[in-house]
């Protein structure tokens, strides 16, 4: 019986999208295609991250001749471009353009982490990556229309994406544990160890700095972007708008 293997098939619209991973058995599927180069790439970068991956190494893993694989992917660079197409291709969240532009940046932002969640070392190569493919480009209007429809002007609409984004890598890469952290992920960190006369702020804080729930730090930074989004935004406005419910107006929100 032939193995069974995640192949990603897309169906997108502009304004409402989404792809489905569906079963099929690669016994069936003979014939070499982009798809599964593609999903072999991604399966190789999980396990090994994305410095593991070459032609050569897709081609032994898939049992086919190396130069077979140039039919479909003319290179490796091609081959990380089409990780990330794939990836991104995965995001489902349909946009509403009638709520309110801090409900939308909050949904845009855990879609992304979702995706994160699942493909965190392809996330890598997301980010690394210049697409110009629909599924590359899509993401960033849905995030930049909202961003101007909030009433950003154009160069801020862009820098307030690369700021989510920063965020939002920042985080998935402290939750997979490639940087320093007290949280109890990290057992060689002993915070009871710290002197307590020489770092007495840290001390008197173990408490807190042993404790990690990623969801909830996540919000909790989530949410001060969109504060602060909100303040500047009121800065600058030059029209009044009824503040979020449950925002508590700062000086010049309007």
């Amino acid at each position: 019986m032939g193995r069974h293997k995640a192949l990603p098939y897309v169906h997108r619209t502009f304004r409402g999208w989404h792809v489905r991973r569906t079963w099929v058995n690669t016994g069936e599927v003979s014939q070499l295609n982009r798809a599964r180069i593609v999903s072999a790439a991604i399966d190789l970068i999980e396990r090994e991250g994305a410095d593991a991956v070459s032609m050569r190494r897709i081609a032994a893993d898939l049992g086919v001749g190396v130069m077979s694989l140039y039919n479909h992917v003319p290179n490796k660079a091609a081959l990380l471009d089409g990780v990330a197409e794939a990836v991104l291709s995965e995001i489902e969240f349909t946009d509403d353009p009638s709520a309110h532009w801090t409900d939308r940046v909050r949904a845009q932002a855990r879609s992304f982490r979702q995706i994160a969640h699942h493909y965190p070392r392809s996330t890598m190569v997301v980010v690394s990556r210049q697409l110009q493919s629909s599924s590359g480009v899509i993401p960033v209007e849905y995030a930049l229309s909202t961003m101007l429809s909030a009433g950003f002007d154009g160069r801020e609409a862009v820098q307030l994406l690369r700021v989510f984004i920063a965020y939002i890598v920042g985080s998935l890469l402290r939750e997979v544990g490639v940087t320093p952290t007290f949280a109890p992920v990290r057992p060689d960190v002993d915070v009871a160890a710290i002197d307590g006369g020489l770092f007495p702020v840290v001390a008197s804080l173990a408490g807190e700095l042993v404790k990690c729930d990623h969801d909830e730090e996540f919000e909790f930074g989530l949410e001060m972007l969109v504060q602060a989004m909100i303040v500047r935004r009121g800065a600058r406005a030059s029209t009044s708008e009824p503040p979020e419910s449950g925002v508590i107006p700062s000086p010049g929100l309007s």
